[in-house]
């Protein structure tokens, strides 16, 4: 690899108020405005909704929702940060798995990378930049593929991948959902399932009851119904899941039909899937007993998803055996999951950190680099134990991929 890589690393950073501020500008209330009288409105016509149908309008109702309105969404001026935004070194260490699973396959003529929820396009550039550098063949017969639920985002995505975006193809979310994208090699995805909306329920001295919206006046308001389906019971008996008297909960029924989508589009290959969860037996113990339902706005937790609709992140925790139970349903097979820091070190974290050494970067620029790179495995609540990774694959024997090495053998004997 040599220096070239972090030369450009360093020019990024040090350009990083122009290159990662591609959402730039600030929510416009009127738009928040809007949004909460459509939301007053629906409701007074039809009555309460389920809270995912509140979620769902908060987040996606076309041009208001957060993710489909103006304003950047990820990094400083924005109101989360992922990995990928933390470092490029994220992405690098990612596409040397990818690597891997293209051996694993053979080396076919056509490998698909495919990326659901890209954001702003930083971590599939900076898993094509390391390709190109590392992977020449593996980049020649690659293929890039887009799912983008918001059009405006593709031009974005464009600029970000730059002389990258000739490998790049864009594909409506409908085109997974609807089994017309098949594809060979691996989809991926960084932080997108704890978006998906979810149902809330809560166990009540009468039973399980979900959480509806309603109004009271002019504001939001919750009260308890009968469950809207019976999906709902049906999951957390498909999990083994009780929950005691008082325990809230959030049901996300949208992810093992999008999980089934994507298994019926996948011809042969991988599925990775990056987020924060844990397995259903953490997730829904008592010691969460109001669940994990959150709001992000400027880097500040806000704990009501009832106020700036529209103009807040509401996100909760992945369950990830759900994943596991309906990937095996629909012919994935397990193959790895853990804490990210574990995938990280895996694949090669103390490589790449033992290359930044040796590369004519000053002193002063690795030492930054070295904190930003710690930040991506550092346990007790930091990225490296809060993010899971799961890796699930078809019709591939036995994979043994580098996550799966025992690194902490590495450089004794």
């Amino acid at each position: 690899m040599g220096e070239g890589f972090w030369l450009r690393y360093i020019r990024d950073r040090i350009s990083a108020s122009r290159d990662t501020e591609d959402f730039a500008g600030d929510n416009v209330p009127d738009a928040t405005s809007s949004l909460k009288t459509i939301l007053v409105d629906r409701i007074r016509a039809q009555g309460r909704i389920t809270f995912a149908e509140y979620m769902a309008a908060c987040l996606y109702e076309p041009g208001l929702g957060y993710y489909t309105s103006p304003g950047r969404k990820v990094g400083a001026e924005g109101d989360f940060y992922t990995s990928s935004n933390v470092s490029a070194i994220f992405g690098r260490l990612v596409a040397r798995e990818f690597v891997r699973m293209d051996e694993l396959l053979g080396s076919p003529d056509r490998f698909d990378l495919v990326e659901v929820g890209a954001g702003n396009g930083r971590l599939a550039r900076d898993i094509l930049e390391y390709l190109a550098d590392e992977s020449p063949d593996l980049y020649g017969r690659l293929t890039l593929r887009l799912i983008e639920k918001e059009p405006s985002l593709r031009t974005i995505q464009g600029e970000m991948l730059g002389p990258h975006a000739v490998k790049a193809v864009w594909h409506a979310p409908a085109e997974l959902e609807a089994g017309t994208l098949q594809f060979t090699g691996c989809l991926y995805s960084n932080e997108l399932i704890d978006s998906f909306p979810v149902h809330l329920v809560e166990m009540t001295p009468g039973g399980l009851q979900e959480v509806y919206v309603t109004l009271r006046g002019d504001n939001f308001a919750e009260e308890f119904g009968e469950p809207s389906t019976q999906e709902l019971a049906a999951y957390l008996k498909r999990i083994g899941v009780t929950l005691m008297e008082g325990k809230r909960a959030e049901i996300n029924l949208a992810a093992p039909r999008w999980l089934a989508s994507v298994a019926r589009a996948l011809r042969c290959g991988f599925v990775l899937t990056i987020d924060y969860g844990y397995p259903a037996i953490d997730l829904f113990s008592p010691a969460r007993l109001a669940g994990t339902l959150l709001c992000y706005h400027r880097h500040q937790v806000e704990e009501s998803p009832y106020v700036r609709p529209g103009e807040q992140d509401i996100t909760s925790h992945v369950d990830f055996t759900t994943l596991m139970k309906a990937g095996e349903e629909e012919g994935l097979t397990t193959v790895w999951f853990g804490e990210q820091y574990r995938f990280l070190m895996g694949v090669g974290f103390m490589e790449e950190m033992a290359r930044l050494e040796a590369s004519d970067v000053s002193e002063e620029e690795k030492l930054k680099v070295r904190l930003l790179m710690k930040k991506l495995i550092l346990p007790e609540g930091g990225m490296g134990d809060t993010f899971r990774v799961l890796v699930q694959a078809k019709r591939v024997e036995n994979p043994r991929l580098l996550c799966m090495s025992d690194w902490t053998m590495r450089g004794e004997g």
